[in-house]
Parts: C-alpha cells; structure tokens; sequence
C-alpha cells in the first residue's frame, strides 16, 4: 500500500493485536520537540530543564507546581496544554481509546489543534488500507477546516489553511486546457490528477467536488463509515443524498456546528427559508446493520446526517457527532 498523511506520525507509533494505536516514546518526544516548546535564550532555568529531562524520558510525571514556576506566561500555558495532551495519552491503552474519552468527557479540555492532530492519526490508521484518493481527500474534513469554492454549478472545497484570505479560482480541466490566469489556484482533484494525491498528501493543497453526483459525497460517506467502524466497532451504512423533501427528522447528527442550528428547525417541524437551506452542503442517511444496536425511537426511521456551511462560507466538520450523536449504544472497538 502507498504511505500518506506521513506528518500526523502514524510511523511513530505501536499497534496492539486489535490494531489500535499504542503511544511510544518517540511519539511523544516529537512533541516536546515542537517549535513551540523550544525554550528560547532567555527560558528560565525551570523550563530549561523540564524541557531536557522530557526529550530524555518523556513519561516523566509533571506536577502542576513545577509548571506554575516557568516564569514566561506563555510557555507555563504551552506546556499545560501539552501534558494534558500527553497525559490522556497516557491514561489510556491506545489513542482511539484516549479519544473516545476525551470527546465523552465534559471535564478535559484541550486546544481544537490537539484534538486534530488526534482526529488525523487515528483517520490515518482508519484508513490504512485505502487506496482511494477520493476517499483520503475527503477525510481531511475531518480535521482540517474548508473554505467553500462555488464555481459555475459546483461545489469546491479547498483547505482554509492553505487558501487563506487569497482569491481562490479553482483549476478544472475545461480552465487548464483554455489557460485561464488568476491570482491563485487550486487543483481539484479528479480521475486524470488522483494519482498525485499520494506526492501531495501532507501538503493539503487539492481541492475536492462535493458537488451532489460526484465522487465527493461517496468519498466523505465512506470515510464516514470507516471512522465509525473503527471507533465503535459496528457496521453501519452512509449513502448520500441529493436532497431532504418533507423528511420527519426522527434523529438527525449535524456534523457541524451550522449543520445542527439548521437540522433544529426542520426537527421541530419549522420550514427552513431558502437561504438557511442554501447553506446545507451534503445529506446523507445512515443505518445500522445490526438493528439491535438501535434506540427504540428510532428504530423504523431514517438516521439523517447534515453538513452546512457558515455564512461566510467556511466549514469545520466535528467528527466526534458521529461518535456521540448516534442513536445507537455506547460501543467501542476493542481496540
């Protein structure tokens, strides 16, 4: 199988016999390693040392005393968050595990970029035999923020990171071949360029259709599934939608922020005016295989899933709605 997403580290870490992710020490001492907590010339002699005796033994128990004492604020905050980080890590068997506690718990509190970067290697093991392109474009929803490209009729996304506040024309076959200039461009991905993903995949750089028909919604349905699987062992079924007319919301997952707001209007049974509606990017139904898994509310219904946009045409999916947000009981993988 080819390798990709080589930056999450998924090369740094153990497998157990069920194929969960087991944390190293050389997982962990590339986070110490980061930028970020390099102590600079002027670090105190506290910071100092923390910082060499966990690159050395990065287990090392921490008290929340020896942090308060780093003089520099932001580095006593840097370092609070990382070994909380660690910490979870290190409370649990495997990363998946770690996880799933983290997004059940009302009590650990961690910066979106940790729980990303969690989000990105476990994706990454999720998908370890995926030799879809489609489908690995269409998971770095999961952890990487979308701006929203409309181009003619289609629906574009490109990652918010790499587009920035740039004026964005994406780059089509039909524009590539008439040689259109613009101030930026991104390639989106299709059957001619797909091979390349596998080069480009740490840069997330491609952009992805997700108009209704296209390879998109199956690609980020199939991700879906997999993430599901993989974190509550349960087979489940995801197709896309091309639209919701008069559907009773019976259960609905918003896999956003936006998608949930607007999935509560049509719950309570209130139509949605026409530009809230134009803001819902993708629909899908999902089911579960073994109907024994089913809440009884549910149990003859249709489980909707909703994605949408923000008004100033962002989208940061939530992967963990999946997780908790099922109808379904709270099973996990034996991982």
């Amino acid at each position: 199988m080819k390798d990709f997403w080589i930056s999450c580290g998924h090369h740094l870490l153990d497998h157990n016999a069920s194929g969960g992710l087991v944390v190293t020490d050389e997982f962990l001492k590339a986070y110490f390693a980061r930028p970020e907590l390099m102590p600079p010339e002027d670090a105190c002699a506290i910071e100092r040392r923390l910082h060499r005796e966990l690159l050395a033994d990065p287990r090392r128990p921490v008290g929340a005393d020896e942090v308060a004492a780093i003089a520099n604020t932001d580095a006593r905050e840097n370092w609070q968050f990382v070994l909380a980080f660690r910490d979870l890590l290190l409370r649990h068997p495997t990363l998946e595990a770690a996880y799933l506690a983290l997004v059940r718990s009302v009590s650990v509190n961690l910066p979106p970029l940790f729980v990303n970067q969690l989000v990105h290697v476990i994706l990454r093991n999720a998908l370890d035999d995926c030799d879809d392109p489609f489908v690995l474009r269409a998971a770095e929803l999961f952890f990487r923020p979308q701006r929203i490209m409309l181009h003619d009729q289609s629906l574009l996304l490109g990652d918010e990171e790499v587009i920035g506040g740039l004026k964005i024309t994406p780059v089509l076959s039909l524009m590539s071949m008439l040689a259109a200039t613009t101030d930026a461009q991104i390639d989106v991905l299709n059957e001619e360029n797909a091979d390349s993903y596998w080069q480009l995949s740490d840069q997330f750089d491609m952009g992805l259709d997700l108009t209704s028909g296209k390879r998109g919604p199956a690609a980020l349905a199939e991700a879906m599934m997999r993430w599901i699987s993989h974190l509550l062992g349960i087979n489940i079924g995801i197709e896309p939608l091309t639209e919701l007319r008069d559907a009773k919301l019976t259960w609905y997952v918003g896999l956003d922020t936006e998608a949930t707001k607007i999935g509560d209007g049509p719950w309570r049974s209130e139509a949605l005016d026409d530009r809230t509606a134009g803001r819902v990017l993708a629909l899908f139904c999902l089911s579960v295989t073994d109907a024994g898994l089913v809440a009884e509310i549910v149990e003859h219904e249709p489980v909707y899933l909703i994605m949408a946009m923000t008004p100033d045409l962002n989208l940061r999916m939530k992967p963990q709605n999946l997780l908790t947000g099922l109808p379904i009981q709270h099973l996990e993988a034996a991982t």
